[in-house]
């Protein structure tokens, strides 16, 4: 086999293991990023797609647990309050681990401030029942 070959196999090797990879990836991982992506896109009704009617928005602050938005249809008020308040704001995941049921990722929100861009880091764990997501934990971004 020359050079040329050898390259050539090793090269679709690990194309097609890259390939199975992404086809491996669990489907709650997409439907958070596909979660996130709607966000960015400020579609509550999109998002709301994505959620189990009785979802639970929850932020930890210390040692409480702050419920800041209960039901699909609060979610989505709440969303649309929240892009008219800040229409350049948008998250980016980072840092995602998986399990069964729940998803944990790094997000990254940015915005522009008043002396340009802004961005913070936060970690959430979206909680998953029959493939929505049913509940959101929000610990809060570092200083």
């Amino acid at each position: 086999m020359n050079k040329f070959s050898a390259f050539v196999l090793v090269l679709l090797l690990i194309l097609t293991l890259d390939g199975q990879a992404k086809e491996q990836m669990p489907d709650n991982v997409k439907t958070v990023e596909q979660f996130v992506a709607f966000f960015n896109a400020q579609d509550s009704g999109a998002m709301a797609s994505l959620v189990v009617d009785d979802i639970e928005w929850l932020s930890i602050v210390g040692n409480e647990v702050i419920v800041e938005a209960k039901g699909k249809n609060n979610l989505m008020e709440s969303m649309n309050d929240y892009f008219k308040s800040c229409s350049t704001c948008k998250s980016e995941l980072s840092d995602i681990v998986s399990t069964k049921s729940r998803v944990s990722a790094v997000e990254i929100a940015s915005w522009q401030g008043k002396n340009g861009q802004k961005s913070q880091r936060a970690i959430s764990v979206y909680e998953f029942s029959a493939g929505l997501i049913a509940r959101v934990y929000y610990f809060p971004a570092e200083k």
